[in-house]
Order: structure tokens, then C-alpha cells, then sequence
């Protein structure tokens, strides 16, 4: 070895097991993902919730395959997660400000109350204290009848469904509440046309779709509660059918943004 070399031993400080280092990342990533859907679930069951509209009872306010946005505290501002029902579980509200009745007219959302895990939306016909009784298909409130105006429904029927296209179908303007509305019947059909008078007890809603002669709704299973109203639908974000088993492709772009009176 010569005189001016120099050698030196090098000590490195030895680096992150590999292992450990994955594991931090993927914990980091899992806290938050976890972060992101807590919020996002929050955010649904205290503000805004998407639905799918999967049957036409509320045609021709809501057609098949329509997007709707509810607001969940048009009635009252919620604990998170305090009207949940999932797996059996079947939680009422707890209202922290702001509780109030949805009025005649109000499309809502709710629990079907022979089965909480179901979500079914109907419109407000009679609120309580209300006397409601149908006659011949006309609506009576308080002993009195909610006009129904006949409209043209062309225009309503070149969107329609297939499956109701083949209906003796008519079309009606009417006013429920301060809501201006129109609602369908079938001239032909005149199964469970009459509704005998009862006065809506305290704390509960007598319910109707606005396809009146398809809506499996109060007139055969009773009032809905208020702890089962779980909020009230806005407008249609988005409208399509899938084409899945006997349901044919279908896009309505011209639905999006449709308000829902």
C-alpha cells in the first residue's frame, strides 16, 4: 500500500425495513379512505341523500329510472345516523333544532311502515287533523273536493313508460296544498276507487302517488308516522333505465334538473 493512500471504513445508518414502510402507507391510505367515506355517509344522512325512482307510482311527477336528490332536514336538523334502518335495526330520529311537519302537497321520502327497511316516496294529501275521504276518485279534504282539471297528455305519454302506454289513461291538473300538480288515472280501472271518511290522528300523513291507479300506498296500508318521514325530494338529477331483464334502454337528459313540485 502506498504512503499517501488512506483508506477509511464507512459506516451507513441502516435504512427502514421495507415491510414497515408499506404498512405505514397502507395504514395512512386505509385512515383516510376511512376519513372520506365518514364524512360522506354523515353528509347523506343529515343533509342530502340520492335515490333511484324504481317504479311508477308517482308518474307523471317522477318517471322510472329517475335520480332524485332528498333534503334531509327539510324537517328538523338530525343527530347522524339517528333514523337508521339496516339489518333489522330500525332507529327514530333525534332532532337537535329545527323540527317541523312536512305539509300538504310535500313529495317525501319515507320508511314503508310494514317494512322500515324499504324506502318508498309518495305526496302529502292530508296532514293530521285532516278528514280525508275518496269518492269516485275525486279526493275530498275537510268535506271538500280537490279540482281536477283535465290536460293534454301527449306530451306526458310520448315519455311514459312502455308498460303504461297501453292504459286507458287520462290527465288531470290539480292543487295539493300549495303544490300544482298533475296526477294519471285509468278510465278503465275502478278497483279500490273509494276511500271512506277518517280523520288523520296526530302525528301522522295520509300518502298518494300522483299515478293514482298504480300507487300501493295509505288507501291500503294505512297512514305514515312522522318519525318515518325521512326527508323531502327536490329535484331529478339524473334519468335512465338500465337495460336489465325486460327493462328496455332509455336516457332523458331532458329530465335532469327537473324540480319536483
Amino acid at each position: 500500500m502506498a504512503d499517501n493512500e488512506i483508506t477509511e471504513n464507512i459506516e451507513t445508518e441502516p435504512t427502514p425495513v421495507e415491510g414497515d414502510s408499506r404498512k405505514k402507507k397502507f395504514l395512512k391510505e386505509v385512515k383516510s379512505i376511512s376519513m372520506i367515506l365518514t364524512v360522506v355517509l354523515v353528509f347523506r344522512s343529515v343533509f342530502f341523500e340520492p335515490f333511484r325512482i324504481p317504479s311508477g307510482s308517482m308518474i307523471p311527477t317522477l318517471m322510472i329510472g329517475d335520480f332524485i336528490l332528498v333534503n334531509k332536514f327539510s324537517y328538523g336538523f338530525k343527530v347522524p345516523f339517528s333514523d337508521l334502518s339496516l339489518f333489522g335495526i330500525n332507529l327514530n330520529p333525534i332532532y337537535i333544532f329545527g323540527e317541523s311537519d312536512p305539509v300538504r302537497g310535500d313529495v317525501v321520502v319515507f320508511k314503508y311502515p310494514k317494512d322500515p327497511s324499504i324506502n318508498y316516496i309518495k305526496r302529502v294529501v292530508g296532514v293530521p287533523g285532516d278528514k280525508i275521504e275518496i269518492r269516485n276518485k275525486v279526493v275530498y279534504i275537510n268535506g271538500k273536493a280537490i279540482k281536477a282539471n283535465e290536460v293534454d297528455g301527449k306530451p306526458i305519454m310520448d315519455d311514459m313508460d312502455e308498460k303504461f302506454k297501453n292504459y286507458n289513461l287520462k290527465f288531470y291538473k290539480v292543487k295539493t296544498g300549495d303544490a300544482e300538480h298533475i296526477i294519471q288515472q285509468d278510465s278503465d280501472n275502478y278497483y279500490k276507487t273509494d276511500y271512506q271518511q277518517k280523520t288523520i290522528p296526530k302525528g301522522k300523513f295520509f300518502v298518494m302517488g300522483d299515478n293514482r291507479d298504480f300507487s300501493y300506498d295509505s288507501r291500503f296500508w294505512g297512514f305514515v308516522k312522522r318519525e318515518q318521514v325521512k326527508g323531502r325530494a327536490l329535484f331529478v338529477w339524473f334519468s335512465m333505465i338500465f337495460p336489465f331483464g325486460e327493462d328496455s334502454f332509455k336516457f332523458r337528459p331532458w329530465r335532469i334538473g327537473t324540480v319536483i313540485d
